[in-house]
């Protein structure tokens, strides 16, 4: 007589990660550009990452935060003088640098250290996943973000005018330059898409 199995016990499920949730928005322009995202934990290398493809960035130029006074990024893109004073983004998480009671911290990140883009990060809060939902997501938004290389704050304002002006003598320049760019159109969906493909670097 075959010997009897013993019947597998149940195992409680493990909870599901939190998920972190983050305001980012551009700082210097007027309206604002902004974005609402929702990541599981992660590097902070690659929050960098979520932040390119949610904003609307190719992660063409380096970067780095500065949360609490401390600078976080690729040391080796940073650590010009080797003094040591950059956190390697790719060796702490996004749990490391939040407030483990859910209260809300903001800091700065810089992408593209020429055309100088400063962003503020506000941590929201760190909500329970709902099991309906795929992440990263970015749920809401305003405005497109500048063209990569446009000069900044002072040159994205003087694209804009030379594309709302079909008199101005860089009209047709400019508008070859960026093709059918909208600096009112974001869509969400699309920002989402970004993420969940990913950027490379």
């Amino acid at each position: 007589m075959p010997k009897k199995q013993p019947i597998p016990k149940k195992v409680a499920k493990k909870p599901a990660a939190a998920i972190y949730q983050f305001k980012i928005t551009l700082l210097g322009i007027d309206p604002k550009i902004w974005r609402r995202i929702q990541i599981p934990d992660c590097k902070l290398h690659n929050l960098h990452l979520h932040i390119q493809a949610a904003m609307g960035w190719n992660n063409s130029h380096f970067y780095h935060f500065d949360i609490k006074g401390e600078r976080h990024g690729i040391p080796e893109h940073l650590d010009h003088d080797g003094d040591g004073d950059v956190v390697d983004s790719k060796k702490i998480t996004v749990s490391d640098i939040v407030p483990s009671d859910g209260k809300k911290i903001a800091f700065r990140y810089t992408y593209d250290f020429g055309d100088n883009w400063e962003h503020e990060v506000l941590f929201e809060g760190v909500i329970e996943p709902d099991h309906k939902t795929k992440y990263p997501i970015c749920l809401e938004g305003e405005r497109a973000c500048p063209p990569e290389d446009c000069g900044g704050i002072c040159g994205y304002e003087y694209l804009l005018e030379a594309l709302a002006d079909p008199d101005h003598k860089e009209h047709q320049g400019m508008r070859e330059w960026v093709g059918e760019f909208d600096p009112d159109k974001f869509e969400p969906k699309i920002a989402t898409v970004r993420m969940v493909r990913g950027l490379r670097g």
